[in-house]
């Protein structure tokens, strides 16, 4: 019987199967001796043990169409970042650095602002002239107000998306409206430090629908990106590719070198200010790091 693995805790893994619903399975030794981890996302084959109880056996892992690093999960169609737009107030370099690390794993984004009713016109439209410049679909949701998430949800149809963010930005509440049977626990903001508990412990894939999944993920408070370069950066800053065969300079860094495209797109309101901050921001930690 085929399924997908929509849990892995303590070595048992959880395969949602589309006749029979979830089985609770163990892996097999060969896998261990092939170095092999069966991830969160995986299609794979397992030997039904007990119907009653239902329990299997994971016989097969079936090939992967791609396997991310951070989260460790495979089979993935898109990410679904979520920030809050307000309450807490929105990191956008935190943001920034999700959106850099997904289009380093060649992952499709999209990004989603919610509780956008302490949003007025002006701040919305600028947060999505931001965002959309860099290609990237923006959806403004309220879960209070049940706003936008039928946008969203034709977003998430018919694909794997694994959602990403900070805690204390709603993303549980949203998950608890796609498939309300998820009951997951929404947790609550801390008045003190204005910051949310995190309270996704472990990555989970749950069914929506026929073919919908979504994967929540443990908060983020940080991000590191292994393998990511100063040197190719802008590469992962769509916006900047148009203006950057302009540069004087081959290898240019488009921070302090004279007629760089991408400063002069700037200068010129082509190109965010905010995503142009995050950017050197970015490229001076990368810097540090390689000096120590």
């Amino acid at each position: 019987m085929e399924g997908k693995i929509i849990k892995g805790i303590a070595g048992f893994y959880y395969v949602h199967t589309a006749e029979s619903g979830v089985y609770e399975c163990r892996a097999k030794g060969i896998f261990r001796k092939d170095k092999k981890k069966p991830l969160v996302g995986d299609n794979v084959e397992i030997a039904v043990l007990d119907e009653g109880e239902k329990e299997g056996s994971l016989t097969a892992i079936l090939p992967r169409k791609n396997e991310l690093v951070r989260p460790a999960v495979a089979n993935i169609d898109q990410a679904l970042i979520i920030f809050a737009a307000a309450k807490p107030e929105p990191n956008y370099n935190l943001l920034d650095r999700f959106l850099v690390m997904m289009a380093y794993q060649n992952v499709p984004v999209k990004v989603c602002f919610n509780k956008s009713d302490f949003l007025d016109e002006e701040e919305e439209r600028q947060i999505a002239w931001d965002y959309r410049g860099c290609g990237v679909p923006v959806v403004f949701t309220s879960v209070k107000n049940q706003e936008g998430l039928g946008e969203l949800g034709l977003y998430l149809e018919g694909k794997t998306s694994v959602l990403a963010g900070p805690s204390g930005v709603g993303k549980s509440s949203i998950v608890n409206y796609l498939q309300p049977k998820a009951a997951m626990e929404t947790g609550s903001i801390s008045e003190k430090i204005g910051r949310g508990k995190n309270t996704t412990r472990h990555s989970e894939l749950i069914y929506v629908k026929e073919n919908t999944y979504i994967m929540d993920t443990p908060g983020f408070s940080s991000l590191d990106i292994p393998g990511l370069s100063k040197s190719n950066l802008w590469e992962y800053y769509p916006e900047f590719a148009e203006y950057e065969k302009s540069c004087r300079f081959q290898g240019c860094s488009h921070i302090t070198e004279p007629d760089c495209g991408i400063k002069q797109a700037l200068n010129m309101g082509k190109i965010s200010k905010m995503r142009y901050n995050n950017y050197v921001a970015l490229y001076q930690e990368l810097e540090q790091r390689k000096k120590y």
